[in-house]
């Protein structure tokens, strides 16, 4: 690559990461006041949010305790998962079709209504043939608010209980879930819609466009409400694709300037709830040293990647062709490797999924990097969920330090005890169990039942190592909510839509039931003030720690299966 070339891309990825750093700050002090009801700019929406309250029969000031909050998540969902499966089989009779697209079959249905209900994406279809217009924005649109929303209302309450010193109830979920959809989600896809707009992302409801191409043959380009749904995609960290090739597509990605917008947007709202935590319960150092911790791992990644990917392939190299662009096998010539490159990581350290490239084009270790990211799923992860398993190794944490110094563990004047540390250990372990028995049964199916892999059409067109990686990858996506793929593989089948919902449905609902629970049984104790042999949590060395003990649980559980997959298949190159 040549230098000024490589320049500018490098400046591209740094100017993306100063704005995301830089405009978390001022998001996450907006967040914490909306959270606690303070006075902000968006007052305005006061009459919408308390005419959705009548409505629905809401009193928004009536406290609950964590078991109330987790019910009333949990039948929310089950109300739209219903709601979602009953319009994908009947599409093909609703309006808003002038493309005469089909319904899904009930297997595709389940999967993709669980897979966008848990904040997902995972796509076993093709966006232009396999949804109408309605069902792209009353299922997958609807569901991108209110799955993040979810996610975002459920630390809310966390936030809440940790805040106060003594407390039974921790906020009222309606409420917060209402709030994250019309103060914080809505303004900013307004924001990011409008930019897209200007960019050339279609906003409309006619059907197909004929166009002769430069060969002078017809192609018919599906187009519609295109700008509506990228910026909620983005910025709930829900992911997917409006269009079959997501944001590589260039109608939903026309520009390096739409680029940076929609690279941005993934992880503003991740970055930004870490710090509303500080602003929310008046531990702004606690904040920056978790946010200090992620930062650094999600710039380690950036490096490793961006330098895999502008170096280009050993195996081109051999043959004497020069890559002067970097390894562009899977990228948008218009982006390019660099900011490839930053995408595949910043869509893997947060739930988001949405690719402006093909993962399974990218070099061997930045293969291993994505999915370390989805593994450890802690690096700013989804909007609120991402701190939320951050929390989990937190106690894990606490309740190692304290046994190597002698001391009942605590955190922010609370006891850590033994049904803390069960619930935070199943919810540590149940990532890599779902991800590696997942894989392991697929793998078994392919090798010692290769009629039933036949009957399903086949699944790889990679045996060996990258046949691996890509059943690996397939599992981690989905237990990480994340819902990006290598897409080598086949996944529409009966087997993988099954086995990927049930993988979704665990790892989404599990966690946060264990997260909520821990925070409202923390929220129960007695407050201890603190003393001097109070482990203190909010320094430096307590975020290596806690970076220790992720890397220890999370990403050695891995080893094995990477050593297998993606490290063999880099060093048979």
């Amino acid at each position: 690559m040549e230098s000024g070339e490589m320049n500018t891309e490098i400046l591209g990825v740094a100017l993306q990461i100063l704005l995301m750093v830089g405009l978390s700050y001022p998001l996450g002090k907006y967040i914490a006041k909306v959270y606690k009801g303070e006075k902000t700019w968006s007052d305005f929406m006061k009459p919408i949010e308390r005419l959705i309250f009548k409505v629905g029969g809401i009193n928004p000031r009536e406290e609950m305790n964590w078991k109330q909050f987790l019910k009333a998540l949990l039948i929310l969902n089950a109300f739209w998962f219903i709601w979602g499966m009953i319009l994908l089989v009947t599409q093909h009779w609703l309006p808003l079709n002038p493309d005469g697209n089909g319904p899904q079959t009930p297997g595709q249905a389940f999967n993709t209504c669980i897979s966008f209900m848990v904040n997902c994406n995972l796509q076993h279809y093709s966006g232009e043939s396999g949804l109408t217009y309605f069902t792209q924005l009353f299922v997958i649109m609807l569901f991108q608010f209110i799955t993040a929303a979810t996610g975002m209302a459920a630390m809310a309450g966390i936030m809440k209980s940790i805040a106060s010193k003594t407390t039974k109830t921790i906020g009222n979920f309606w409420n917060f879930l209402v709030l994250s959809c019309t103060r914080i989600l809505l303004p900013l896809s307004l924001v990011v819609g409008f930019l897209l707009i200007t960019q050339g992302t279609p906003m409309g409801f006619e059907g197909k466009m004929k166009v002769t191409t430069l060969e002078g043959q017809e192609q018919l380009i599906s187009q519609g409400p295109a700008a509506a749904i990228v910026p909620i995609k983005q910025l709930g960290t829900n992911g997917g694709g409006y269009f079959g090739v997501n944001s590589s597509h260039p109608l939903e990605n026309p520009t390096y300037l739409s680029d940076m917008a929609e690279c941005w947007a993934i992880l503003i709202i991740p970055m930004a709830m870490v710090l509303a935590l500080g602003f929310y319960t008046k531990r702004k150092k606690l904040a920056y040293s978790i946010y200090g911790v992620m930062l650094f791992a999600y710039l380690a990644g950036v490096g490793i990647n961006v330098y895999q990917e502008m170096n280009g392939n050993p195996r081109i190299d051999e043959l004497g062709i020069a890559q002067d662009g970097g390894a562009m096998e899977g990228k948008e010539v218009r982006l390019g490797a660099g900011a490839t490159a930053l995408w595949s990581i910043t869509t893997t350290v947060t739930s988001n999924g949405s690719v402006n490239g093909m993962h399974d084009s990218t070099m061997p270790l930045s293969g291993l990097m994505e999915m370390l990211n989805m593994q450890i799923n802690t690096w700013f992860g989804g909007v609120g969920v991402g701190w939320m398993n951050y929390y989990t190794f937190i106690i894990i944490a606490v309740f190692i330090s304290g046994l190597m110094v002698g001391r009942t563990p605590e955190f922010l004047g609370k006891k850590v005890e033994a049904r803390e540390m069960k619930i935070a250990t199943i919810v540590a372990l149940l990532h890599p169990f779902v991800i590696l028995v997942g894989t392991a049964l697929s793998s078994y199916l392919y090798t010692h039942h290769p009629d039933f892999v036949a009957d399903e059409g086949g699944w790889l067109n990679n045996p060996g190592f990258h046949g691996l990686s890509e059943q690996l990858y397939e599992f981690t996506s989905c237990a990480a909510n994340n819902g990006s793929g290598f897409e080598g593989l086949c996944d529409n089948t009966p087997f993988w839509n099954y086995a990927c919902g049930w993988v979704l449905i665990l790892s989404r609902f599990i966690p946060i039931v264990g997260q909520v629970a821990i925070a409202g049984l923390l929220a129960e104790k007695k407050f201890i003030p603190e003393s001097a042999g109070t482990l203190k949590t909010d320094t430096l060395t307590f975020g290596i720690m806690t970076f220790v003990v992720i890397f220890i649980v999370a990403a050695l559980s891995f080893f094995p299966a990477h050593a297998l997959s993606t490290i063999a298949e880099h060093f048979s190159m």
